[in-house]
């Protein structure tokens, strides 16, 4: 039994950048796409667009990003 602690404890910690560099990259994708949904949208809800830019910059990643996906997103863009 103490020969299998020794195995797994001597290989040893996984790198946190390793760890960490998907959950980066997954929110800067979210950002973008938000940045480049909101520089589509015909029209926003609560603030102007500008606002949304800070706000999807600015707040706390990736929250920032969610508050703009889920009230500033206007979901029905047609005709009204």
């Amino acid at each position: 039994m103490s020969a299998h602690l020794l195995a797994a404890a001597s290989v040893g910690a996984p790198n946190p950048l390793a760890v960490l560099l998907p959950v980066i990259l997954l929110v800067l994708l979210v950002d973008i796409y938000c940045l480049r949904d909101l520089a589509r949208a015909p029209s926003v809800r609560y603030l102007p667009k500008f606002g949304w830019a800070l706000v999807i910059l600015f707040v706390s990643a990736p929250f920032g990003a969610m508050i703009y996906l889920f009230a500033g997103r206007d979901r029905y863009q047609g005709p009204r």
